[in-house]
């Protein structure tokens, strides 16, 4: 456990690779769930705010999701086609996934890894011998852009594989209630008109707005960054946990 969580200390290349090259500046405190990046782009204060929260609620939301016995029987369906041949045939005997002569898959059951089994950066191998990257989960961004006395604009988007979809647009004429941190600032938002539902914008705006937001670095690279970064996070977070655990246990 010692050297797993040395391990877990050091992110990834391709984690530092960003911030090292990138105009964020990182805001992570240990054992807390939310992260935040902050930059300045002109007279602009930027602020990306996302939390580790979010890889537990996809657990437990995949959880509730396999309870359906209509999808078990799915699941079943598809382990059973995943174990023929595409000729037809099982193939036994075989020992690692991979191609036969003849151009077909042989999988052994025992051969089915789990992706969180797999090495770091290893892909499933497609069609034509290119690897695929697994799909990503969605993670929530609260963006933040504040002028001085100007107000702020506040979007809630989603990252997920590579993607930053909009999904609302707020306008606050006082920039601190939109990080409303005192039941007085949260109460003085409540009845405020703050914008529509994205999706109701005209196209051009809403395109205009995707724009907006690539041209201060929220985009493709950060969209792939952050939910490596929130697995990585909550690895870390939760050895720290079980040595935490376990030495109150043992003390």
């Amino acid at each position: 456990m010692e050297k797993d969580t040395r391990d877990s200390e050091t992110p990834p290349a391709s984690i530092q690779d960003f911030l090292d090259n990138g105009p964020f500046q990182l805001e992570d405190h240990p054992g807390q769930e939310e992260v935040a990046l902050t930059r300045q782009f002109g007279d602009e204060s930027i602020r990306v705010s996302f939390s580790i929260a979010d890889l537990n609620n996809i657990d437990q939301d995949a959880d509730e999701y396999g309870e359906d016995p209509a999808l078990s029987d799915e699941e079943a369906e598809d382990a059973a086609a995943t174990n023929v041949q595409s000729g037809g045939a099982n193939t036994k005997g075989a020992i690692n996934q991979g191609r036969t002569k003849g151009g077909n898959f042989a999988v052994a059951p025992e051969d089915s890894i789990a992706p969180s089994d797999r090495a770091e950066g290893s892909y499933d191998e497609g069609a034509g011998g290119e690897g695929e990257q697994e799909p990503s989960f969605p993670a929530r961004l609260s963006i933040t852009v504040e002028k001085a006395s100007k107000g702020c604009l506040q979007l809630e988007v989603v990252a997920q594989d590579g993607e930053i979809v909009i999904e609302n647009v707020h306008y606050y004429h006082q920039a601190e209630l939109a990080d409303a941190k005192t039941a007085e600032l949260d109460w003085s938002r409540r009845n405020l008109y703050t914008g529509p539902p994205f999706g109701n914008l005209d196209e051009d705006l809403q395109v205009v707005l995707d724009r907006y937001l690539d041209e201060r670095g929220i985009n493709t690279a950060l969209a792939l960054w952050v939910p490596e970064y929130i697995d990585w996070k909550e690895q870390r977070e939760y050895l720290t946990w079980l040595s935490n655990v376990k030495a109150f246990v043992d003390a």
